[in-house]
């Protein structure tokens, strides 16, 4: 009668001990996978923002001004009747 009180108790004591390691690598894998959710959402919000700017820019060069801007900086041209300066430094 003994052995059998030992046998079960070994055996209930082996049942916890296994129960207890699960719930633990469980608690690791959910505490990975949510920092992992973490980094990614972190990289959305940085891509919505980069994709805002971007598409800020297309509107910005439809319109005609910043256009006659561009080609005034970087082609120089001029408007007739004005004067141009250049720089010499």
């Amino acid at each position: 009668m003994k052995n059998k009180f030992k046998l079960k108790n070994i055996v209930l004591i082996l049942l916890f001990v296994y129960m207890c390691f699960i719930f633990v690598t469980q608690r690791i894998t959910m505490h990975k996978i949510n920092n992992e959710i973490d980094k990614k959402e972190v990289q959305l919000d940085k891509a919505k923002k980069k994709n805002q700017k971007l598409q800020d820019e297309v509107k910005l060069s439809k319109s005609k001004d910043y256009r006659e801007r561009l080609a005034r900086e970087r082609l120089r041209f001029i408007k007739e009747g004005e004067t141009p300066v250049i720089n010499n430094k």
